[in-house]
């Protein structure tokens, strides 16, 4: 393995790291692949997000150029977010590590044959997966 430190640069893998190290960040791209787009879908079953990380955490992906949003002039005022062609890049990443843990790990509730199908190809399908 070549020694990243010896080559004078960072290793890529830390960059791309920094991008998506925020706790949030993952679960909220793969949110937008599947359809949500406003603040408060995004807090859906995740008892553990508040309002004040996940304005921050869209802060800041929206400074990293993996989101964008846009305003709605509605009343009351709405904001859309949306990925960015960086974030739809992602597309590979959240498959493979869905795929990981539906073919690597032992969870029960992935074990009916036709249920951990059904979601692959949903993956596969939402994340435009070519094989």
């Amino acid at each position: 393995m070549t020694n990243t430190k010896n080559c004078g640069v960072s290793c890529p893998v830390d960059k791309a790291l920094d991008l998506i190290n925020k706790k949030w960040t993952i679960q909220i791209i793969r949110d937008l692949f599947f359809g949500k787009k406003h603040f408060k879908e995004f807090l859906e079953n995740k008892p553990g997000l508040s309002n004040k990380v996940l304005s921050n955490c869209l802060k800041t992906m929206e400074e990293n150029n993996l989101i964008g949003k846009k305003v709605l002039s509605t009343s009351p005022v709405t904001t859309e977010y949306y990925l960015t062609d960086l974030g739809r890049s992602m597309n590979k990443i959240i498959y493979e590590l869905a795929m990981f843990t539906l073919d690597k790990c032992d969870y029960e509730e992935y074990e009916n044959v036709e249920l951990n199908k059904n979601i692959k190809n949903n993956f596969k399908k939402t994340l435009n997966i070519e094989e």
